[in-house]
């Protein structure tokens, strides 16, 4: 029997990659949806038996998508795919009535392990495969640079907020990463933190083969006091200690958002030394340094934020125009 299967990603690059990642014998109609909202609009309207379900979406989520599955009672199979791979992340969506959970990007042995788990697929016991063509035609259009850099960085991301809800035992808030390029003298004013805030800075340069930038931390001059917490500082009083608080932050943010973005690029970053650009600063002053210059950047942009706890930090990540024609290569194998 025929299996409809809905892929929900707002990553046209994403959706081309789960579809890919199914086994290409399994009897299925596949169709895409570009956001929770379609999703449940597809689902409601009968016309999914298995649902591949994005976390990070604007709007409506995944979560808010398995929220309202629940409450409507429908009648579809979910597996969560996505790049939040916190132990928090896992255990909720479980929790919520989704089957299984994939990581991102995602991996055709085992997708079809895990069908084959759940008795959904079975290697040469189906037909050749049946994928509509209407289907097929709304995965999107060509996946852009900022739609790859954007699913690049979804996933690097992921990594850094797994590393970091170890480490303190929390559960970390993620966004949709923000792409653009944007002239470097227009970087404080195309920035999503509040310019009434002060603010705390750390930034770090990186190259590597055809690709160079920098990483910046803007560290909420609130946040300081419930991360020294987390941190197991006793006492906050002193300029150096918040430094020490900035540090750590960045060590674990930059190395792993770094390194996550290297390992899908297939290239080793190299991190120089950190260094502190300011405390308790606008962010326009903060980024002074940067207004007389009207080089483009590519600038990555990710707010984390940590439930329960009063702390927001925005993680800034600045490639050159220089290592386009690198991304732009690696963007032709994606």
């Amino acid at each position: 029997m025929t299996m409809r299967v809905l892929i929900c990603d707002d990553s046209a690059m994403a959706r081309k990659q789960m579809a890919r990642a199914l086994p290409a014998d399994w009897d299925v109609e596949t169709s895409f949806a570009i956001d929770g909202h379609e999703a449940l609009i597809k689902v409601k309207g009968g016309g999914a038996d298995i649902l591949f379900l994005d976390l990070n979406m604007p709007e409506l989520d995944g979560y808010s998508v398995l929220e309202a599955i629940n409450k409507a009672d429908l009648q579809v199979l979910t597996i969560v795919v996505s790049g939040d791979i916190q132990p928090q992340a896992r255990d909720r969506v479980r929790k919520m009535g989704a089957i299984d959970f994939i990581r991102k990007p995602t991996e055709p042995e085992l997708v079809a392990r895990l069908l084959q788990d759940f008795g959904l697929y079975r290697p040469g016991d189906t037909r050749a495969a049946a994928r509509s063509a209407q289907g097929a035609g709304t995965v999107g259009p060509k996946t852009t640079l900022n739609d790859y850099l954007q699913e690049l960085s979804n996933v690097a991301m992921g990594r850094a907020a797994d590393l970091l809800a170890r480490l303190l035992k929390v559960f970390v808030k993620l966004p949709v990463p923000k792409v653009a390029m944007i002239a470097r003298s227009e970087l404080s004013m195309a920035l999503s933190a509040a310019e009434e805030s002060t603010y705390s800075a750390v930034c770090q340069g990186f190259i590597g083969a055809g690709v160079a930038g920098e990483a910046m931390l803007l560290f909420s001059d609130a946040s300081f006091e419930d991360m020294a917490h987390l941190l197991q500082y006793d006492d906050l009083s002193s300029e150096a200690l918040e430094v020490e608080v900035l540090m750590d932050m960045s060590s674990i943010l930059f190395g792993a958002f770094l390194k996550g973005l290297g390992d899908q690029l297939d290239l080793k970053l190299g991190l120089g030394h950190p260094t502190v650009l300011g405390q308790h600063r606008h962010i326009s002053d903060l980024l002074e340094h940067h207004s007389k210059h009207s080089e483009q950047l590519l600038a990555i942009e990710i707010n984390y934020a940590i439930e329960d706890y009063a702390i927001a930090c925005d993680l800034l990540v600045l490639l050159t125009e220089d290592s386009i024609p690198r991304l732009e290569k690696s963007l032709g194998y994606a």
